[in-house]
């Protein structure tokens, strides 16, 4: 059954996802795993791309963008994952979709902006009613997040 984490960061900063989101996907590909991060659209992808390139000066990502030869460990896209993605998913599209079900283990970011809380809080309830497993974990910004 696939899990699914909610990460609740006490900030309304924009960018505080997106690093949020660099520093979990570093944790899961410690640990080995595959990630695909899902971005609202193509230039969100952009964005997520360069901060997962720069989040920290002493780390390196194996990242790449849906839409260059994905070979990396961490691919971002804007669109539904590849059947070979299947392993973990960042989703910081703010949507929910039926592939969910075929991820191990989902990522959802919550900031604290007005629109934001509300996209979480629908995510929440339309993966409770399809009977995922859900947590939810609190995330204290640091200064390398």
């Amino acid at each position: 059954m696939t899990r699914v984490g909610f990460y609740v960061v006490q900030s309304d900063d924009t960018l505080a996802s997106h690093r949020v989101a660099a520093v979990l996907a570093e944790k899961a590909l410690n640990r080995g795993h595959r990630i695909f991060v899902l971005a609202r659209d193509e230039s969100h992808a952009q964005e997520l791309y360069d901060v997962f390139w720069s989040f920290r000066h002493d780390a390196f990502l194996p990242v790449s963008l849906c839409h260059e030869r994905a070979t990396s460990a961490i691919v971002i896209g804007h669109s539904n994952p590849t059947p070979e993605h299947h392993d973990c998913l960042i989703n910081l599209s703010m949507t929910t979709d039926n592939f969910a079900s075929r991820f191990q283990r989902i990522v959802e970011i919550v900031t604290q902006q007005a629109h934001h809380l509300e996209a979480m809080r629908d995510a929440w309830r339309w993966y409770k009613h399809r009977g995922f497993t859900l947590e939810k974990h609190d995330v204290a910004l640091a200064n390398h997040v």
